[in-house]
């Protein structure tokens, strides 16, 4: 991670992020998985299972597979300017992700793929009776790399889904895109963070701070369904020689609306990424 603020590179790319729930005995527990070093982006860090949209997301195919009409995919995004085959290619970038990534397939039908390469996905989805559920994917937040870089130049426009595991099938890493995964409580992985114990980026600390106020995976879809998701754009800047992420709400951000609860800013200390207060205020 760089000391100082850069420009990150040109128009981001669209991406789709998938937030897997389930209910343990001590409360709601999230995926996590751990990038691979070899990684460009985000190396060695935790993160949800995801990645960038390919052409094929969108394809005919690829949309007719789908449980949920492309414009009632799209309604649900809320995002005016995208088209229904983009809004639904974005679903459909989740699912292939979830499944790729963590093994995790959300369809009614057909067998799973016979591997989890993408081509196998693909000629799957092109060849199978399957319906890939779409409707399992509830659209929580979207999150536009800053156009000043604080961790990484390439930028993304990454769209947050929040799903519930299915009991019958278990979430692992690949060993390939991902090297370790771990079922957490949101707070005692951002207390593992604050130990120092993982590495994550922002989106990750402010997802699990949010997702830390519910209880149960119930309450938490209720809450992403009962909202439009928002945009989050942070705004990097730096003082008195510290970068600092502004989040919408904060005073030097230009969106003055809250986008989500707990701290408007982030500050990059000892090449770690902290709430601007105590660590509970992440979730408090």
């Amino acid at each position: 991670m760089q000391d100082t603020l850069a420009p990150a590179n040109g128009t981001p790319r669209d991406a789709s992020t998938v937030v897997l729930l389930r209910d343990a005995r001590h409360g709601l527990e999230v995926f996590l998985m751990k990038r691979s070093g070899l990684s460009d982006t985000f190396g060695e860090a935790y993160v949800f299972p995801g990645g960038k949209m390919d052409a094929h997301d969108s394809s005919p195919a690829a949309l007719a597979a789908l449980d949920e009409p492309a414009t009632a995919l799209a309604q649900r995004l809320g995002e005016a300017d995208q088209s229904p085959e983009l809004a639904a290619g974005l679903y459909v970038a989740a699912l292939r992700e979830l499944y790729e990534e963590a093994g995790v397939l959300l369809a009614r039908g057909e067998r799973r793929p016979a591997s989890l390469q993408s081509a196998d996905w693909q000629a799957w989805v092109d060849a199978s009776a399957a319906q890939l559920a779409a409707s399992a994917l509830v659209p929580w937040s979207r999150w536009i790399t800053p156009r000043m870089a604080a961790l990484s130049k390439k930028r993304f426009d990454t769209r947050f889904f929040l799903a519930l595991a299915p009991s019958n099938q278990i979430a692992s890493h690949d060993n390939y895109e991902t090297t370790a995964s771990i079922w957490l409580p949101p707070v005692e992985a951002l207390q593992r963070y604050h130990r120092g114990e993982i590495e994550m980026a922002p989106p990750q600390i402010m997802s699990l701070g949010h997702l830390a106020r519910y209880t149960t995976a119930a309450e938490a879809l209720a809450a992403a369904r009962a909202q439009m998701p928002p945009c989050i754009c942070p705004e990097n800047f730096e003082e008195d020689g510290t970068v600092i992420l502004s989040y919408p709400g904060d005073p030097r951000h230009s969106v003055q609306a809250r986008a989500l609860p707990g701290p408007t800013r982030m500050v990059v200390r000892n090449k770690r990424f902290v709430p601007d207060g105590p660590l509970e205020s992440l979730w408090s």
